[in-house]
């Protein structure tokens, strides 16, 4: 779990050579000098003539989560409503040296965002009224970083390609990439102000490969306390592992237990995949016939193994039985062949958003779930599981996965340091 650290106006000190001379020398891109913006101040909003004048309160958009602790922020925090994933690419010849260059600009620039302030001198006012959101920037580094920035020694043995499951239907070109950018908030013109801050500073060092904008449910939005739907009308989420439970941090932390890169200590793989849902097809099902398929019942999320009002959080029986001998929780149903029990103990901290991109040429919605997918080694994480679910599960049937990737997600920024500065500083 991050914890706070103070963030100030006059940047980092002298870790790295990180300072605010050296982004302003390196940048070429307006980062703003001595702003005092304070948080408060940017949290509240004020109707202007014409617009909305109901009553402004800046609960919601003045939270602020911090930007520096143990770990990267954006994975054991509470999920936002919205998200931007982006993928970008090294520009050919930038090495070591630019590539640290580029984590230092979108490390100054993340750590002011998420305080609610401005990042640039001419900023494009996209979120002016705005406070942080409950902002948060994550960032990985692909297999491919590793190999073009002369640090393929300190590759993650882990950090491999994703075995061909079957029926993937993967676009190369919506996966993958150098460097992956998570950037949440409740509030989508602040993720999209974030995306855009970070793009300009990638100018001549980074391009974007690929973009995807996602949404969950709107904090306070929920009339009851319950783990937030996806598109399929299902809760999706219930048995996530959290903080504090014993083994988390060895097993979503520390970069792999087989083949640790001290450099990744306190760090994580994050696995994605864009998973379309064929939601014409779901939608024909009856109810019951829906939560056969999931294994819990559709309108409390309670499991089919307890009484309907037992409560999402009720523990799954995978031996429950009907009177007449069959299973509650059919054999195939996704909640069994996804379940820890199922995969040799194979477990995932999940932090998924939901998409819906208009239709597709065939008329049917171009809809479903940007996967996100925490762990220390996915290949006692991930891989297994998906394995299974690929062979076993009956809900692959309404599923296309159309896009991929792996990263490996470096602890939180050094305080007065920045990102990755474990891995391009390593002795």
């Amino acid at each position: 779990m991050s914890t706070s650290q103070d963030s100030t106006d006059q940047g980092p000190a002298d870790a790295g050579n990180f300072t605010r001379r050296t982004l302003l020398g390196t940048a070429g891109a307006g980062l703003l000098v001595g702003a005092g913006v304070g948080v408060a101040g940017a949290g509240v909003a004020y109707a202007g003539a014409g617009g909305d004048d109901r009553p402004v309160t800046g609960v919601l958009g003045s939270t602020r989560l911090p930007f520096r602790g143990d770990h990267q922020s954006g994975i054991t925090d509470p999920p936002q409503a919205r998200v931007q994933l982006a993928a970008f690419d090294l520009a050919g010849g930038v090495g070591r040296d630019g590539l640290r260059s580029l984590l230092q600009r979108w490390t100054w620039a993340a750590e002011r965002l998420t305080a609610g302030q401005p990042a640039e001198e001419s900023d494009n006012q996209i979120a002016l009224d705005l406070g942080p959101c409950s902002l948060t920037v994550t960032v990985g580094f692909g297999a491919t970083m590793f190999d073009k920035a002369g640090l393929a020694d300190r590759r993650p043995a882990a950090l491999e390609p994703l075995p061909a499951f079957p029926g993937d239907a993967l676009d190369p070109a919506r996966g993958d990439g150098d460097l992956i950018v998570q950037i949440c908030a409740d509030d989508a013109l602040v993720t999209v102000h974030a995306l855009r801050v970070l793009q300009r500073l990638a100018t001549g060092t980074a391009t974007l490969r690929w973009q995807a904008a996602g949404f969950s449910r709107t904090p306070g939005a929920a009339s009851r306390k319950i783990t937030a739907r996806n598109l399929m009308g299902q809760v999706d989420g219930t048995n996530n592992p959290r903080p504090g439970e014993e083994n988390f941090n060895k097993v979503y932390y520390g970069g792999g237990s087989n083949d640790p890169q001290p450099w990744l200590g306190g760090g994580s793989f994050l696995v994605y995949r864009r998973i379309r849902m064929l939601l014409d097809n779901w939608e024909a099902l009856p109810v019951d016939r829906q939560e056969r398929v999931i294994g819990r019942r559709k309108s409390t999320g309670s499991p089919l193994s307890a009484a309907a009002d037992s409560g999402e959080r009720t523990k799954v029986d995978l031996a429950a039985q009907n009177p007449d001998g069959s299973l509650k929780i059919p054999a195939d149903a996704h909640i069994r062949v996804a379940a820890p029990a199922s995969n040799s103990g194979a477990a995932m901290l999940r932090r998924s958003f939901s998409y819906h991109d208009g239709l597709l040429p065939d008329g049917s919605p171009d809809a479903g779930l940007l996967f996100i997918a925490f762990q220390g080694d996915p290949r006692e994480g991930f891989i297994p599981v998906q394995r299974n679910l690929s062979r076993a599960d009956s809900l692959a049937r309404f599923l296309r996965h159309e896009a991929s990737g792996m990263y490996a997600v470096p602890p939180s920024a050094p305080l007065g340091g920045y990102l990755g500065q474990q891995l391009l500083e390593a002795r």
